[in-house]
């Protein structure tokens, strides 16, 4: 089985990544777009030159790596991916053939964390509208990371059986200090998760935002409770 699982930035993305490495039947891949991206768009993102080296840059070169068997012998592959990755042009006839998982998160926390890493997000950088638009063309399933965050157990137990795969009480834990499948960008991004051995507690009050970001999560709200009214 390959899934794909498509998140903005910021949503509990890599902690999910490494709760699917620690099945031992499962391969796992780290936002194989995102070079490609960077590429195409010409944006600059931290660490832009070591990302750009890291991957192959031709969508179509990834695309094809996406649609073929999972990696290392493995029974499953959890593709990790950015949907503001996926820009007009990149193939994407590949995820017709994965079982497509959209990982959403409140946008407040989403750019509350996002802004610490990369000053003055938009609504492009932020993936909420290519998430909807995945969405509409691929349907699938929706979970919500606050909900995996309250619950690990009771969410990821819902979601293998969404996806028809057994349930491994190993996704609840993993070891310290990142995952072999980590893209280069990882010390930028991923120092908290780094520390964590599983799923970080139940989420506090929402942040408060100045009022640009306030403005940016309300131009993102209506796209996240088109999804979020699909949530299992």
């Amino acid at each position: 089985m390959k899934i794909a699982m498509w998140s903005g930035p910021r949503n509990l993305s890599t902690a999910m990544m490494y709760s699917f490495g620690a099945r031992t039947d499962c391969a796992v891949s780290d936002e194989p777009f995102y070079a490609a991206y960077l590429n195409a768009t010409g944006i600059q993102h931290p660490m832009n030159a070591e990302i750009l080296a890291s991957q192959p840059t031709d969508p179509a070169t990834v695309a094809t790596d996406c649609a073929g068997p999972p990696p290392n012998g493995k029974t499953h592959w959890y593709q990790k991916h950015m949907c503001q990755h996926m820009i007009d042009g990149f193939p994407l006839d590949w995820a017709a053939d994965c079982k497509n998982v959209f990982l959403i998160r409140h946008p407040a926390r989403v750019i509350s964390s996002y802004a610490a890493k990369r000053e003055q997000p938009n609504l492009t950088d932020i993936g909420f509208i290519q998430q909807a638009a995945l969405f509409d063309r691929f349907g699938g399933i929706v979970i919500n990371s606050a909900d995996i965050r309250a619950n690990p157990h009771e969410m990821l137990t819902k979601l293998c059986a969404a996806l028809d795969l057994p349930f491994d009480p190993a996704m609840l834990n993993w070891p310290t200090g990142g995952h072999p499948s980590d893209g280069v960008w990882a010390k930028h991004w991923y120092a908290s998760v780094w520390k964590s051995y599983g799923f970080a507690g139940a989420e506090g009050p929402p942040p408060t935002l100045n009022d640009e970001m306030a403005a940016l999560c309300e131009q993102a709200m209506p796209l996240y409770d088109k999804l979020a009214k699909h949530s299992i």
